[in-house]
């Protein structure tokens, strides 16, 4: 539009074209009756396997198949869900997002699948749960002991989880666990993740029973800073440790023995020669079998709790609810979980 002129002022009237939102997608039509749980297990497992034909062969189904559902995919959502690189199939930025929703349909399928079976059947289905190893020395069989005793067919599946300074919880995010116990540094936060503390578990320095050191009622930490120690590959742990002795106004021990096995640690040390730090749930379980010693020492440091990891916004199948109350349950026991070993 051109000039308009009022009194001596002239001014120029401009029109901008706003453009139209996209047309949202015609879901009965485009999308629902086109886009099938079928084809995005395809795209799953092309994108996992990074190759049609390994998809195909793990699918048992033709290539061609596995091309067709691709492409019905894609012509169902407009939308390019594959790039091929030197190093094989790559998923698009929208097949990412397409998969990580992907991801909570079939969970949440399974979870219903779970919860059929347990309204048929309230005495079974299956826990899977990750921890790492050093729970399994007490809270881990306290809880399946109690649980198993009331509901023996529930199936149990543990899998290692390893603990590190930057937490790594994709295998609770692509719903490979139910749960995650584990300890998670001070100020972790993830807004896909609901983290309860189940109890404080602090540590405490350990040796074997016929150590010169297990006799003594004093000890102090300088005295141990040339010991022999056995460190864990545990960072969370060894950072409990290295700030034990800074605090003091020492320097950490040196790396002699580094062993993430607990079983490896407790044996050596029984001989008595070592020295190491042990949690207090850990203690809890292994002093009625292994003859240990906990010194008179305070670390004046504390250790991260244990907590319970889950998913937020997601579907729990009642069995694992179950697990929960008595996870619960049994970390309520713990009132002073170390009374007892400093006698």
């Amino acid at each position: 539009m051109g000039p308009a002129v009022e009194g001596n002022c002239e001014y120029t009237l401009t029109l901008s074209v706003i453009p139209m939102a996209r047309a949202p997608a015609d879901w009965e039509g485009r999308i629902g009756r086109r886009v099938t749980l079928r084809d995005l297990h395809i795209l799953m497992a092309v994108v996992r396997w990074g190759s049609m034909a390994k998809a195909a062969s793990h699918l048992a189904m033709s290539q061609s198949v596995v091309s067709e559902a691709i492409a019905n995919l894609e012509g169902a959502l407009r939308i390019r869900l594959l790039d091929r690189s030197p190093h094989g199939i790559e998923p698009t930025i929208y097949a990412q997002a397409l998969l990580k929703r992907g991801n909570a349909v079939f969970d949440e399928l399974k979870q219903g699948i779970r919860d059929i079976e347990f309204l048929s059947d309230p005495t079974t289905g299956e826990i899977r749960i990750a921890s790492p190893e050093y729970l399994s020395t007490w809270l881990l069989p306290a809880v399946v002991e109690r649980l198993s005793r009331d509901h023996p067919q529930i199936s149990l599946r543990f899998i290692q989880h390893e603990t590190t300074s930057k937490p790594d919880f994709r295998e609770l995010q692509e719903r490979g666990v139910d749960l995650i116990i584990t300890r998670v540094p001070k100020g972790f936060e993830d807004d896909d993740l609901d983290i309860e503390v189940l109890f404080d578990d602090p540590h405490f320095v350990v040796t074997g029973a016929k150590s010169r050191w297990a006799t003594l009622r004093k000890v102090t930490l300088s005295e141990l800073a040339n010991e022999p120690w056995i460190l864990t590959a545990n960072p969370l742990v060894n950072a409990v440790l290295q700030e034990a002795f800074e605090t003091h106004g020492l320097k950490a021990p040196s790396e002699r023995i580094t062993a993430n096995s607990v079983l490896l640690r407790i044996h050596l040390l029984a001989t008595g020669h070592f020295l190491s730090v042990l949690s207090a749930s850990a203690l809890r379980g292994l002093t009625r079998q292994f003859p240990f010693k906990v010194l008179p020492i305070d670390l004046q440091v504390k250790s991260p709790p244990v907590t319970l990891v889950r998913l937020k916004n997601r579907t729990l199948s009642p069995v694992v609810q179950l697990f929960i109350e008595h996870l619960r349950a049994v970390a309520k026991s713990v009132s002073d979980p170390v009374r007892s070993h400093k006698n």
